[in-house]
Formats: C-alpha cells, structure tokens, sequence
C-alpha cells in the first residue's frame, strides 16, 4: 500500500513538471513607436500651380524689308540690348539721304526768304515799297521756316526707319524657335513674328485656391509677405518666392481664386508652362500637440492612436486630427505631450496586448518642415 501511495506522489509530481515546461510565453507584439510632442506647426496651403514667363515679347519687324542677317541661336539667353537682327538698311539709307538733301535746299531757300522780308521792311518803312509786297514776303518766309520743320521731321523719320533695321532685344529672357530666316521679306507689324522672348528671372507662378481661404490669406498678407514654395514635378528641393498678387475676382463657375507668386529662379528651374507643386505658408501656430502621421489610424468611429502605457500595453484612444503638415499630424485632443504611440505594426494589436519596441522611432520634430 504504501508503495503504491509513493508511485502515486511521484506521477503526480512528474505531470506537474511537465505542465511546467511546456506552459506557453506571453507574446508581444514588435511596434515601431514615436512620441506625442508639443511643437511649432506652421500653417500652410497645398496646391498646383504652373509657371508663366514674368515677360514674353513678341518680336516682329517695324519697316518692310529683307531680313539680313540673325545674330542668334533659338533657345539662347539674351541680354536686353543684344542685337538680334539685321534687315537690308540701303533703302532706308537713301530715303534719309534725300530727306538731308530737302532740309538742306528749304534751309537755304528759308534764309533767302528771311533776307527778303528783312529788306523790304527797310524799304516799307523808308516808304519806297507798298505794304502789299511786305506782307508777300513775309508769309514767304515763314511757309520757308514751315518747309524746314517739315523737312526736319522727314529726317527725324527716316532715321527711325533706318534705326528699325537693327532689333535688339528689348529685355533679358530665352528665346523661342525662329520664325523666319534670312533672305525673307519681312512686313511692318505682320505674322509671323521673327521670334519670342520669355523672361524667366524672375518668373511667375499661377495657382488657385478656394474662395474660404481668401480671407486669412488677405489677412496673414496684411502682416508681412507670405511665402510660398514650388516643387518642379519630378523634383524634391523646393523653390522658394513671394505671394505678389492676389485676383480681383473669384470665379464663380469653380469657387477659387487666382493668386500669383514671384520666384526669383537664378537657376532656371522653374519653366514656363511647367506644372509644381505650390505649398503657401501663412504663418505658424506655437505649442500645438503633433504625432508622427503613421501614428494616426481611421476605425468605424473615426480616427484612433494606440498608445503605449507604463507596463508596455496599449490604448486604444480616440484623437481629433486638427489637420496634417508634412509627416506629422497636428492632434487637437486624444493624447498629451510625453505619451508614447505606436507608429508601425498596428494590424496585430488590440487594446491590452504587451508590445515590444523593435526599434528607436525618430522623433516627430526631425520630420517637421
């Protein structure tokens, strides 16, 4: 009896063991995790906008003639008073010569007339001449003096006819591709133009935005200039301008309205036509509560963090997202400053499992703007 009691007591002991060993660990599931910071958020706009040249000329020739000769390539950067073109200049050579001539004869013919008018006043006043030929010669010479200014002006003229046969360019800026080539007979004023010259340093950046931003946008420029920075599609490093220009009117069949920056673009990244992404800057809210934006998680209820508590479990909490700026999410209420919550690894948690922090998440401040 007492022996089998003793093998009892040991098989007893021997299960116990064993339930011992092959009891299963608590699991805890891996998370990346960041923490709720207290941080100065600025307050920003996001759009798409395009680039307009600051100037775009059109050049066309002001006389008729034949081109002579290009002194530029298409798609070159010019300086404003570079020449560009040449045009026969010998026809208008002449015509100013002529014109020399004329001036030249009615000055002399005005000096005569002068002399005349000045004798024949002697002799009316020494009573020798009637006042009949007096007066002839007089208005003799003042429509001699007439003939000299018109004759001036015809000179004046043709030298600006003649100046016309060199266009220089009119402003800095790229041009386009040439429209005609020498040997073509170009006309006053007509198509096409010889070419077009964009100036792109500075240049303009056309963006719109809804009709309920226009009041702090007027508000937060009434303070200072606002500034706005463009990003080139397929670009990164951003370009930074002013807002310049506010519209006038808010177009009513899309509800935005139009507003236009100033870039100074040294570096001719920025092209006309060419579309970015437009961020607006308008000022910056102090001491606001941000997350790392992955922290952030959209349920049936609405947004939710999963913060990790003191015994390394988490929380499920409820947070009002006030809006999101670059990579962090500005919380209105939810969480505080000094909380920690999980950034990665959401899908295998639920409200009171242990976690186990796989690596040091960066800090929100190191991804804020």
């Amino acid at each position: 009896m007492l022996l089998g009691i003793a093998m009892l007591l040991l098989a007893a002991s021997g299960c116990s063991t064993k339930t011992a060993q092959t009891a299963p660990p608590v699991f805890a599931a891996p998370v990346t995790v960041g923490k709720v910071l207290r941080k100065t958020v600025p307050v920003e706009l996001t759009e798409i906008g395009s680039a307009e040249a600051f100037m775009t000329v059109s050049i066309k020739a002001q006389v008729n003639a034949v081109l002579e000769s290009v002194h530029i390539k298409e798609g070159q950067f010019v300086r404003k008073g570079d020449l560009l073109f040449t045009l026969d200049a010998r026809p208008f050579e002449a015509a100013l010569t002529q014109a020399q001539a004329n001036l030249a004869r009615d000055k002399a013919q005005a000096d005569l007339s002068d002399v005349q008018a000045r004798r024949y006043a002697e002799l009316y006043k020494a009573g020798v001449a009637p006042k009949e030929q007096l007066d002839q010669m007089q208005a003799n010479a003042a429509a001699q003096r007439a003939a000299v200014q018109a004759d001036q002006a015809a000179v004046q003229s043709a030298q600006l006819q003649l100046g016309y046969c060199r266009i220089y360019a009119p402003v800095d800026g790229r041009t386009g591709a040439l429209q005609v080539y020498p040997g073509n007979i170009v006309k006053q004023n007509d198509l096409p133009v010889l070419i077009v010259i964009n100036q792109v340093m500075p240049i303009f950046l056309d963006f719109s935005i809804p009709e309920q931003y226009l009041g702090p946008v007027q508000k937060f420029m009434a303070k200072g200039r606002l500034v706005v920075e463009a990003t080139p599609y397929g670009d990164t490093a951003p370009e930074q301008g002013y807002l310049t220009f506010v519209d006038n009117t808010v177009d009513n069949t899309t509800g935005t309205i139009k507003l236009k920056a100033t870039f100074p673009n040294a570096d001719h990244r920025l092209w006309p036509g060419q579309f970015s992404n437009i961020l607006l800057r308008l000022a910056e809210d102090e001491n606001m509560t941000v997350v790392p934006s992955q922290a952030v998680q959209t349920g049936p209820t609405g947004d939710f963090v999963f913060v990790v508590k003191s015994d390394m479990t988490v929380e499920h909490r409820a947070v009002k997202v006030a809006r999101s700026v670059g990579e962090v999410s500005v919380i209105a209420s939810g969480v505080e400053p000094g909380e920690t919550v999980v950034t990665d690894g959401q899908l295998r948690l639920i409200p009171g499992i242990k976690v186990q922090i796989s690596k040091t998440a960066q800090e929100n401040g190191n991804t804020l703007p």
